[in-house]
């Protein structure tokens, strides 16, 4: 991620100026809320795909920043929806919203960013980039109810799981390169290839997630928190499509009606390490990321691409 963060050091930190002038608001408590929110920012990895994928294909100007802008906000409306539904009080090591403002508060604070983020595409006439994020957040909603309504009969195909995963993750790093790449390239083309690019690294960065559901290192979330959840992820799916009947009965058991008692998640966790899910998880995630690389490797050869593709190898080797 250094190299990464070495050939945008000046760009993103411009971004930052533009992201706390988009978020700014004349009512007091939600300038609170903003400037909570901005202190607590995470890696910003969206942001830096946006700001590389428009480099690689020419200068950064003023509607890269704005795609950028967008992007964060709608990814930071997001999570503090997704803190409310999941009813999580933490969210990267800190209390989340609706632990400190409850969840009406949250709610609104998930609106009110989700509109700052629409305003100001409109307000610039940055229609494409507004199209392209409109696509990701009506994707990352779908992704979500194809979640719940799946999880509750706890028998999810793997393919379902890549289509769930594609709308509620990969869409939305998918959009945030074909928007940055949209700023600059004037072929089509290679706006298309980099959305396709995101969607890999998305495709990517979701199985580490769910990796690291059966972790035991400190990552600033609760782990073994899909199986609380109900949420069949791969290396779950994989453990049970292939493991014995016997075992399958047992986990679905524990997954249903046990799922909060910390030696049976524990069972679980453990269940899926023996029969060779987080191994075949693994396998797919490098697969993605391979997918990936392959297609920015169409691009010719620079410190941009090098950039890029360090950051693709940070999204799967990252240890938080």
């Amino acid at each position: 991620m250094e190299k990464a963060l070495k050939v945008i050091q000046k760009e993103l930190a411009e971004f930052e100026g533009h992201f706390r002038e988009a978020v700014k608001s004349r009512v007091a408590l939600l300038d609170r809320i903003m400037a909570y929110i901005v202190k607590r920012k995470g890696k910003q990895l969206r942001p830096m795909f946006v700001l590389l994928s428009a480099k690689l294909g020419g200068e950064i100007n003023p509607s890269t920043y704005r795609a950028a802008s967008l992007v964060e906000l709608l990814h930071t409306a997001t999570l503090v929806h997704d803190d409310v539904v999941d009813e999580s009080m933490e969210r990267r090591g800190f209390f989340s919203l609706n632990a400190v403002w409850k969840n009406k508060i949250a709610v609104l604070v998930g609106d009110y960013l989700l509109s700052k983020g629409l305003l100001l595409s409109l307000n610039h006439k940055d229609y494409q980039a507004l199209q392209i994020l409109s696509d990701a957040v009506k994707l990352m909603s779908e992704g979500e109810l194809l979640q719940m309504e799946k999880s509750r009969k706890l028998n999810l195909d793997e393919q379902v799981y890549y289509e769930i995963i594609k709308g509620k993750t990969a869409s939305l790093l998918a959009s945030a390169c074909a928007a940055g790449a949209s700023t600059t390239f004037e072929d089509p083309t290679a706006t298309q290839t980099m959305q396709k690019f995101g969607e890999m690294v998305g495709m990517a960065f979701q199985v580490k997630d769910d990796l690291f559901d059966y972790s035991n290192q400190n990552i600033g979330k609760p782990t073994g928190n899909d199986i609380k959840e109900k949420k069949l992820t791969l290396p779950l799916i994989y453990t049970l499509n292939n493991c014995s009947r016997e075992l399958k009965r047992k986990l679905i058991y524990i997954i249903k009606n046990e799922n909060t008692q910390k030696d049976k998640v524990k069972f679980v966790t453990d269940a899926v390490q023996e029969n060779g899910g987080i191994a075949y998880a693994t396998e797919k995630m490098l697969y993605f990321r391979n997918e990936a690389l392959a297609l920015l490797h169409q691009f010719p050869q620079n410190e941009v691409r090098d950039a890029l593709e360090d950051l693709v190898r940070f999204t799967t080797d990252r240890k938080f």
